[in-house]
């Protein structure tokens, strides 16, 4: 039987194929061009005193090392709340709870947060953090309006990772003798970790790219502060910093250079929890 296809599907299969060929070719296109355009624009105006000082308006200096510093410290402070958080939320739904129409109650409630906007997260976080808790503006007030914000993401994602281990690892677990934390533990979370990082690695992506958000949280400040002091003053992140320079201050060499970082940082956060993944999934 000739299962030769005719020169019209060949004609059609042919034409969506190049379709498809296009779509793929300007989406690369305009991603390779945003990114040369922004480094093109931002690293030949990266110096030293750029990256290691800070902004004084008496000396006339320009400086992001805070911002840089802050960018880390509220990555670490949403990280170490959000992922117990999100990473037990998803073990007890999908492991342990009985009830279905309250599980699938949760996730229509957490799918519709990830959809809210960013702004609106930060008029709540600034209701309830820095007025109703009485927390200054800072890295803590952001910190936790950002685990509000991401707690979604990283339930979703680490509960579609659970329900993707084939149910006869836990089956048999279980027939070894292992309890079902054990079950759990030593089994499932390994054959999992792909799906947590991957929530862990959105997350942090939002984290860095925030601003609206932060900018009614965390603050404009623009001085040097260590951890703790940061944690209950005002003070700006990377993209706060690039809102500033570029809408409030006109400085948009500096504006560029702030963007070509938060892209470097970004990658090298993205690598760095990508390795930790595999060799997680490894161990």
């Amino acid at each position: 039987m000739d299962q030769r296809l005719s020169p019209r599907r060949r004609a059609y299969d042919l034409g969506l194929r190049l379709c498809m060929i296009f779509c793929v070719g300007v989406t690369c296109a305009l991603l390779i061009f945003l990114i040369g355009y922004i480094f093109c624009r931002g690293l030949p105006n990266l110096t030293w005193d750029l990256l290691s000082g800070q902004t004084s308006y008496i000396q006339n200096t320009i400086g992001i090392l805070p911002n840089i510093l802050n960018t880390l410290y509220i990555i670490f402070v949403a990280m170490v709340i959000v992922l117990p958080l999100g990473v037990g939320a998803a073990v007890y739904l999908t492991e342990y709870a009985e009830n279905r129409r309250l599980v699938s109650l949760i996730e229509f409630a957490a799918e519709t947060l990830t959809g809210i906007p960013s702004i609106i997260f930060g008029l709540v976080g600034m209701l309830l953090f820095v007025q109703k808790m009485n927390l200054q503006a800072g890295i803590l007030a952001g910190g936790l309006t950002l685990v509000v914000m991401i707690l979604p993401t990283i339930l979703r994602t680490t509960q579609e990772s659970l329900k993707t281990v084939p149910q006869s690892y836990r089956e048999g677990a279980l027939g070894l003798g292992a309890g079902k934390w054990r079950m759990i533990r030593t089994v499932v979370l390994p054959n999992a970790i792909d799906g947590i990082v991957t929530g862990c690695i959105l997350a942090v992506g939002r984290i860095v790219g925030e601003s609206a958000a932060l900018l009614y949280t965390a603050g404009f400040g623009l001085v040097l502060s260590g951890f703790y002091k940061a944690l209950h003053t005002s003070s700006a992140t990377l993209t706060v910093a690039l809102y500033v320079y570029a809408n409030e201050r006109g400085e948009t060499a500096v504006a560029f250079s702030i963007a070509s970082i938060l892209m470097l940082l970004t990658l090298l956060i993205n690598l760095s929890a990508a390795l930790l993944g595999r060799k997680l999934k490894k161990n």
